[in-house]
């Protein structure tokens, strides 16, 4: 059944995005931001909204598959009144529920084809980022290795160039994570230094705990080799 749903909601957000002609402005951030502004039909819009704050609401509740169809919801909506920006994140909710129920190829499919799409499309590059990190953790989860490691490592080009510090971050974290799927552990333990350096000199600490976490994982599965 999830996968007809899926099927059917992919068919529906692809052919209202290609279709869009709404005018917009594209305002970058220092960080890469990439925020957009466009005119929307506000009755549109605040069905989405109530659609995603439904949403988040069952996700956190443990009823993930009633998450599922009201994210879906909530992107048809921001999608027709032309709310690209929350069209997208809708998007990357909606694939993270499928990640979460282990629905690996949906995840993938939403990203790959609707979400990363729009955001290249209109030039969002924190929303490109974004999707490029939950591509690296849906093929990671999905023991796809070699994809997991491309696309954290676009990512990371795209933080570079943009200044994006903490996607950066995140992005050489996730590919700590391929490397120790991969037994690279002396690789994994140099990106886990490089990347607590550089949150150290920039001052970012929401990292902390990953890159503890990192560590302690590595030596555990030193000590059974």
């Amino acid at each position: 059944m999830y996968k007809l749903c899926f099927a059917l909601i992919c068919l529906v957000f692809s052919a209202p995005a290609i279709a869009q002609t709404n005018t917009f402005t594209q305002q970058d951030s220092n960080s890469g931001g990439g925020s957009i502004i466009i005119a929307t039909s506000g009755a549109e819009e605040a069905e989405g909204d109530v659609y995603f704050e439904e949403a988040e609401k069952n996700e956190k509740m443990g009823d993930l598959n009633d998450a599922l169809t009201l994210f879906g919801k909530a992107a048809f909506e921001y999608n027709n009144s032309g709310n690209y920006s929350r069209y997208g994140i809708s998007l990357l909710r909606l694939s993270n529920v499928h990640y979460l129920l282990e629905h690996y190829t949906e995840a993938e499919q939403v990203v790959l084809n609707v979400a990363l799409k729009t955001y290249s499309r209109y030039g969002n590059r924190s929303g490109q980022m974004a999707s490029y990190s939950q591509l690296g953790k849906i093929y990671l989860a999905a023991n796809k290795l070699t994809q997991s490691m491309w696309f954290y490592t676009q990512q990371g080009i795209l933080a570079r160039q943009v200044n994006n510090n903490t996607s950066y971050i995140d992005s050489i974290l996730g590919l700590v994570q391929v490397k120790i799927r991969k037994k690279e552990y002396t690789m994994a333990i140099k990106d886990i230094n490089r990347a607590e350096v550089f949150a150290k000199n920039s001052r970012i600490s929401q990292f902390k705990g990953q890159i503890k976490q990192a560590r302690t994982t590595i030596a555990e599965k030193k000590r059974v080799m």
